[in-house]
């Protein structure tokens, strides 16, 4: 399984969410000061899971 990095800014496109907010302000502090929106950390996250889901 590969490492999850906090990546750059990728192409988007726009989807509504509901996140609980403790795991709002989780990802807030792990992206502050890094060049990462917060939507391109979740979408990482996302691709990450799903590599992690097809490998078993």
């Amino acid at each position: 399984m590969r490492k999850f990095q906090i990546p750059t800014i990728p192409p988007t496109t726009s989807k509504s969410i509901r996140f609980p907010n403790d795991i709002i302000e989780q990802i807030e502090n792990a992206i502050a000061g890094k060049d990462c929106t917060f939507t391109a950390f979740v979408v990482e996250a996302v691709r990450t899971a799903l590599e992690d889901i097809n490998d078993k």
